[in-house]
């Protein structure tokens, strides 16, 4: 298994122990991410599992409906990413995308992977979770982070309806790594 198999594996596993400690009643409550609750967080992530098969003629698979059973729902779209990963000539297979070609392990890993990461916290925020990101996750996206282009934070710029990232949230100089990544994916740390 490759290290981009593994990282997932294990972002997705954070991200699913969190969407199963979602209890009943906090489905609907207000998640950092404007306009989302937390079963929005869930079904966003869900969805962009489908952006990722997309290029492959690909769809997600059978599935329980995210209005009753999120956690299924987020374990099937795991399932079929895990499938591409799993398959040695897939992994590897280029295709077009918004930032250039990539294989779709690559494509995975900088989109739906590292969501996984950033949208925990937000569904952590919103259920009362420990909203602490791995200090080794932090550490390895806040390269990426301080170099993301403007046009990601226009909203529209990759489609209709399409927003990417917020606008970059100002956090002190001196604050945390975790608080500064998410200033700079649009999140407020201390909201």
């Amino acid at each position: 298994m490759s290290t981009i198999a593994d990282r997932y594996r294990v972002r997705a596993d954070a991200f699913e122990s969190k969407v199963a400690a979602v209890k009943a009643d906090q489905w609907e409550n207000r998640s950092p991410c404007e306009e989302w609750n937390a079963r929005d967080v869930v079904g966003h992530i869900v969805d962009m599992h489908g952006v990722m098969l997309r290029p492959f003629g690909r769809a997600l698979g059978p599935a329980p409906s995210l209005q009753k059973d999120p956690l299924g729902a987020f374990r099937a779209a795991r399932a079929d990413i895990e499938a591409v990963l799993a398959d040695p000539v897939l992994a590897v297979t280029e295709h077009e995308t918004p930032t250039g070609k990539m294989t779709a392990e690559q494509h995975i890993d900088r989109v739906v992977s590292a969501d996984m990461v950033v949208h925990g916290w937000d569904l952590a925020r919103a259920t009362g979770q420990d909203d602490t990101i791995d200090p080794e996750e932090v550490a390895r996206m806040l390269p990426d982070a301080e170099g993301i282009p403007e046009e990601m934070r226009i909203p529209g710029a990759f489609g209709p309806g399409i927003v990417v990232l917020g606008p970059e949230v100002k956090v002190p100089d001196d604050a945390p790594l975790q608080d500064r990544l998410l200033g700079l994916m649009g999140r407020d740390p201390n909201a």
